[in-house]
């Protein structure tokens, strides 16, 4: 890693205050900031992404953020092409990428790379869920079983999504998704990295800040955004992976009839929960990892002082 320019992943689940603390470091180092976000890509989706308003933006500048509308896709190649790209800009300009959020797929593309998988089919994935309707994700899962035993054996029957795309990358390619990673040749990352992740020292006060958060974006307007979206984009469905995120498919669904709003607050925060989980699952299996809890009154000057030694050195 000698001689390689720095840049710093600053990770963690939802709602362990990553945006506050990167607008502090950005404050006092030599930064710039790329959002690591799969949610705050899409305009219009600002409440129920808790994405940085016009103000904190203005004091601190994310890169990666409004890029696309609700009804298009982004993909992790999409953002690791996008990011190397700014990362190569930023270190032209003598600053030290720092790259922050939480999805942590875009993090894993980014620095091993990805195989080179088809796009998204926004076609193929209706009539895949089409299909899946009628018989069920646990017989579409045996049917992936038939195609690509490998991929099958690593899924739940019930885990749609990941069902779907390697169906649909077999229905678009011709190829396994097995097969397509075994041909897969992975660029090198060329940078000297920090990696940074905000692990919390009790999960109840992660919990706790979830429902307020959750709670502060109903009394926001996130109903009332969601209805916008819905009027702005008819085209709009419960399968585009905007409509995925945590929040937006338990509002769709009350706002189609299939639940009150009491069990619309229930059902995100629970659903919000269940990512923090995923991403701290993810953090726990990364090496190389400065891990600090979020929850400390000193976060701030152990990271800070974390990145200047990373910098010196």
């Amino acid at each position: 890693m000698a001689g390689l320019p720095p840049a710093i992943f600053l990770m963690g689940p939802t709602a362990s205050g990553k945006t506050g603390l990167a607008v502090k470091l950005y404050q006092h180092l030599p930064v710039e900031l790329i959002s690591v976000d799969s949610a705050l890509v899409f305009k219009g989706m600002d409440i129920g992404t808790a994405k940085p308003d016009e103000a904190l933006l203005a004091e601190a500048p994310h890169h990666l953020i409004d890029l696309i509308s609700p009804t298009e896709v982004y993909s992790a190649a999409s953002f690791r092409q996008d990011a190397l790209k700014l990362m190569a800009e930023i270190t032209a300009r003598g600053k030290i990428p720092l790259l922050v959020g939480g999805t942590m797929l875009y993090f894993r593309a980014l620095q091993e790379g990805l195989s080179v998988l088809p796009q998204a089919d926004i076609c193929v994935r209706a009539r895949l869920d089409a299909e899946a309707l009628k018989v069920g994700w646990p017989a579409m899962h045996s049917k992936l079983a038939s195609i690509d035993p490998e991929s099958a054996a690593r899924l739940k029957p019930s885990d749609a999504q990941r069902i779907q795309r390697a169906l649909e990358v077999y229905e678009i390619s011709g190829k396994t998704m097995t097969a397509l990673h075994q041909e897969s040749i992975l660029d090198g990352f060329p940078y000297s990295l920090l990696k940074i992740a905000l692990v919390p020292s009790d999960r109840s006060v992660l919990h706790s800040r979830i429902a307020t958060r959750f709670d502060d974006m109903l009394k926001l307007g996130f109903l009332d955004e969601v209805k916008v979206l819905l009027n702005v984009y008819p085209a709009l469905t419960p399968h585009l992976p905007s409509m995925r995120c945590v929040g937006y498919r338990q509002a769709l669904e009350h706002l189609s009839g299939e639940y009150g709003e009491a069990e619309l607050r229930d059902r995100g925060i629970f659903a919000t929960r269940q990512l923090a989980k995923r991403q701290l699952t993810w953090l726990r299996g990364m090496n190389d990892t400065f891990v600090v809890d979020c929850l400390s009154p000193e976060l701030f000057n152990l990271v800070f002082n974390e990145i200047n030694q990373f910098i010196k050195n």
